[in-house]
């Protein structure tokens, strides 16, 4: 399967929120604690990282590191300052999110989302709560995050649901297949 023709260039509004004190932080109980854990992935491993950035984002148009090398996601997801977290229903990944902590000790939310068949279950805001509180369980000073258009449709209201508030924005300029590459060619994908 032959990747989609480039659209002209579209503009896409990029907001950037923040929460500056844990005291922020909305809580939202998990849905089913029965079934749902989050677990630390505390060795860097390139391949995990991957395949969780394909498979929550392949229908957003998250592209940027697709052609990166296993050295290039080794780099960015190794050493003291890079933290994954697995979200497991039932034993099988449904999301996940990536912290970085910056040198001024602000954290990012580097990446932040669910796999198709798990969204629309309530667990999204639930994993946000988590993954803010991990922020700041490590020391940070201030969580930050970037969304668009090109994120999930409810991701800007789940962040703000949870206490993040908008402090800048942009427009940025860009050039995209037609429609998003999906996890891998032939997945099923979801409606758009």
């Amino acid at each position: 399967m032959s990747p989609s023709p480039l659209t002209p260039p579209r503009a896409i509004e990029v907001t950037y929120l923040q929460m500056r004190s844990a005291d922020e932080l909305r809580l939202k109980p998990c849905p089913d604690a029965s079934t749902l854990h989050i677990i630390e992935a505390q060795e860097p491993l390139p391949e995990l990282n991957r395949f969780l950035y394909t498979a929550v984002g392949g229908d957003w148009y998250w592209v940027d590191r697709l052609p990166w090398t296993w050295a290039q996601w080794q780099a960015a997801i190794g050493g003291p300052n890079h933290r994954t977290f697995v979200c497991y229903s039932r034993g099988t990944p449904a999301g996940y999110y990536e912290l970085h902590k910056n040198d001024d000790h602000s954290v990012e939310i580097s990446y932040f989302g669910l796999m198709g068949q798990f969204q629309g279950r309530g667990i999204g805001g639930w994993l946000l709560s988590q993954c803010l509180a991990d922020g700041w369980a490590w020391g940070a000073n201030r969580i930050w995050v970037h969304t668009c258009a090109l994120d999930h449709p409810a991701a800007l209201h789940n962040y703000q649901a949870r206490g993040l508030k908008p402090y800048d924005s942009e427009t940025e300029r860009r050039n995209l297949a037609a429609e998003p590459p999906g996890p891998w060619p032939g997945a099923q994908r979801l409606p758009r």
